[in-house]
Order: structure tokens, then sequence, then C-alpha cells
């Protein structure tokens, strides 16, 4: 951060100075996603120059890892030769994130500027499920045939490998476009210039199918330590591929929204600080609403019991503690299986042995917490013992169904098709808070025999 602070006040000194053959040296020197920073940085009149400043290739590379806000700003203040000298150098996954991003008025300008065959492209991807394989992969991929020597695989590189996002790994198709193998740059390298292609190439492919969900495809990648994963379609014909910058993206936009629906938020693209004021209140407030009214069960176990609580007051002391012991239990737990079940470390079947692991937990963690607090609360807090035993073994069986609840809710949900982070934090606490509460009255009137 501090290197950027620097760039740009070193950027806007020149540009007041209006050395501007001096700042294309310096940009021209700048890696692309660090262009895209500066220029984001800078005031909104200032940042069209400093777009045209740059070197073809470089602005291209830098419009890519620009936000959206930026991208439109941009584009207005193009003609239209500069906007197709942008798109032309764009590869199509480029593309089509700008295109998601941008308003239908933009959108049209774009596509009527995009080169046909590019065009057709790109109305292919858009034609994918978000969220699946077909939506985030490219179609600049090197396709070599079986019967190609080294030497004509090189050749066949060098002469189409400027246009594609990646050159490492190359796929061996058949007439058909049918995928049957894979072969590396660095097999190439170190094979004879006479050998086959055919003879070299790595038969046992990991590919994925148009129609697979991006976190799968994601997990792929984490598994088998892959640069990029070939997209077939229904046919086995191959249609695109993978690579592992877009993977990146994924995984963080997956995170992103996980996190969001743990902490009861509607997930959203748009950057914090690029999210207005009323975009946010709508993206909290349902969530708000509904936990408040689910709330209302503790409520309505405390007026139940208003006698009971009425005729031993000291009891009411206690219920900010075990609620909230019971709500922390539950998010441990929880937390811990919606990171299993992304990973893939867990499934479904797995769910007695789980709460089987989770109950013998809880019961430990149950046990320490209830000695320590009948200490607290016997000798420190000093109530009557029977009290002090009301309260430790209420927080023992609140542990044990926090835990519990914790564990079987996301999985429930994800068997139900739902994202298990919906049954995060707030949903959790907001159950396990009436049945501590529940519980805790009726251990309390059973042993007091409280009205």
């Amino acid at each position: 951060m501090e290197y950027m602070e620097k760039l740009t006040e070193q950027v806007t000194t020149l540009l007041q100075q209006r050395k501007l053959g001096h700042l294309r040296e310096i940009l021209d020197d700048q890696n692309p996603a660090d262009i895209a920073l500066l220029l984001e940085a800078m005031p909104e009149d200032k940042l069209p120059l400093l777009f045209r400043i740059l070197q073809k290739e470089a602005a291209a590379e830098a419009f890519a890892y620009m936000e959206g806000d930026t991208q439109e700003l941009l584009i207005q203040s193009f003609s239209d030769t500069e906007l197709k000298e942008v798109l032309d150098e764009m590869y199509v996954d480029d593309a089509v994130d700008l295109i998601e991003e941008m308003p239908a008025s933009v959108v049209k300008r774009i596509l009527r500027h995009t080169d046909p065959v590019v065009r057709k492209s790109i109305n292919e991807i858009l034609h994918y499920p978000k969220d699946s394989a077909g939506s985030i992969m490219t179609i600049e991929y090197v396709d070599l045939k079986q019967s190609m020597t080294v030497r004509e695989a090189f050749a066949r590189i060098r002469r189409t490998g400027v246009d594609k996002e990646t050159i490492y790994t190359c796929y061996v198709t058949d007439a058909n476009r049918k995928l049957e193998g894979i072969v590396t740059v660095k097999t190439l390298l170190l094979a004879d210039g006479g050998s086959v292609i055919g003879d070299i190439m790595e038969r046992h492919v990991i590919s994925v199918s148009t129609m697979e969900d991006q976190e799968e495809v994601a997990s792929l990648f984490a598994k088998y330590d892959l640069l990029a994963v070939p997209v077939v379609d229904k046919e086995a014909r191959l249609v695109g591929i993978i690579t592992i910058d877009d993977v990146v993206d994924v995984l963080q936009e997956e995170a992103t929204e996980d996190m969001e629906m743990m902490a009861a938020i509607t997930p959203t693209d748009r950057p914090y600080m690029k999210t207005g004021v009323f975009e946010t209140w709508k993206k909290r407030i349902p969530w708000l609403l509904l936990l408040m009214v689910s709330a209302t069960f503790t409520s309505t176990i405390i007026t139940h019991y208003q006698t009971a609580l009425a005729s031993a007051v000291v009891l009411t002391a206690f219920i900010p503690m075990l609620m909230d012991t019971g709500g922390n239990a539950g998010s441990q737990a929880s937390v811990t299986i919606i990171r299993g079940l992304s990973l893939h470390e867990i499934e479904f079947r797995d769910i007695f042995k789980i709460m089987g692991k989770e109950a013998l937990v809880a019961l430990m963690c149950g046990a320490t917490l209830g000695l320590a607090t009948f200490g607290k609360v016997l000798f420190l807090d000093r109530v009557a013992m029977p009290v002090a035993g009301i309260v430790a073994g209420t927080l023992v069986i609140t542990v044990v169904l926090a835990k519990l609840v914790g564990c079987t809710l996301p999985m429930l949900a994800g068997k139900l098709g739902f994202d298990p982070a919906v049954m995060a934090s707030p949903f959790i606490t907001t159950i396990v808070d009436a049945l501590s509460l529940f519980t805790y009255f009726r251990i309390a009137s059973a042993v007091l025999h409280l009205a």
C-alpha cells in the first residue's frame, strides 16, 4: 500500500506538470493490476487522459482489472475506435465479465463494436447459468492433433498462442473437437522434435462439464493442483478452459458470499465502499426482520414463566450467560461444519458420526463449563446450592443442544439444496436461545417447585 501511495503521488505530480512522456515510461513498468488501482484512485476528469497514455495491450489488461463503475466511466469517454481497440485486446472471459457488469445501453454499444466471431462466443457463454463452469470459462486455448509432431506443435503454438489465455497446457482434440488428451509445454520441450503428440500426451484428463457448479470446479483445482482445466459439453467436445486466475476470483466470491450469509446479509457483488446506503439497507433489513420475529419465541417463553421468575428473581441474572454460551457453542459447531461442507471434507451421510462426535465434545465442554459455573455462582455470587445446580445443569444441557443444532442444521440445509451458510450464527443462536430458556425454566420449576 505504501508503494501505491507513493506511485499515486508521483503520477499526480507528473500530470500537474504535464510531463506525459515521463509518465508513460513509469506506467509502462507497472503491473496491469497496479495500473488499475492507480487509475481508480485518480480524479474522474484525469482518468481518460491517463488511460490513453498507456500502451494498447497494457491498457486492455488494466481495464479488465478495474471495477465496473470505472469501466463504465471510461467506456463513456471512449470513441468508437478506442472502444474497439480495447475490446479486441481483451480475452473473451474478461469481455463476458465486463458485459455482466454494465447497464443495457452500454452492453449494446460494446456488442456493436465487438468482432462478430467474438460476439458469438460471448453470447454462448452468457447463456450458461450463473455460477456454472460454462459461465467462467474462456474459449481461448491451444488445440493440437494426435498426428502432429512436436515441431509442428511448436509451430502452431507460435502461430496462435499470442491470442490465447495460456499456452502452457495444450489440448489434443479429434476432428469433431472431442477431447482426447493434454500435453504441456514442458513435455514438448523435453521430447524429441520428431515425436508424435499421440505418443507423449496424457490421456487421463481431468475435465468438467459446462453445467458443473463453479465451487466444484474450484475444489478440483485445489485437489489436483491444476493451472487450467478443460470444459466439455455433453458430447465430450472441448468448448473452453478455466484458468487458475478465474478460480481465484470464484474462491474470493464464494468466501465473501458465505461470510455475508453467515452474518445474515443478502450477498452482493459490489464492494462495500461502492454500495449505497439504501442498497445496503435492502440487503440487511429482511434478515433482521426475520430474525427479530423468530426471536420473539424467547420473549414468549419468558412471558410464560414470568410467575416463576417473580418467585425466584435470582434466576433472571443468569439468563444472558446461558443464552450467550449456548449461542457461542452452536456457532463453533456450525462454522466447523459449514467449512467442512464447502471443502467437501464431510458429506450428509456422515451426519450421525458428526452428531456422535459433537455430542461427546459437547458433554466434555458442558461439564467443564458447568463445574466452573457452579463454583462461580455458589462461592462468588453466593446463591443457594439448588440455584447453582440449576444454572450449572442447564448450562451442560444447553451446550449439548447447541452443538447438536449447530452441526445438523447446516447439513440438513445442504441436503435440501440450500446454502449451508444460511444456517449460521444468527439462526442457530435464535434457536439455541429458545431451547436454553425453555430448559432453564423447566429445570428451575421442577427443582424449586415453582408455579
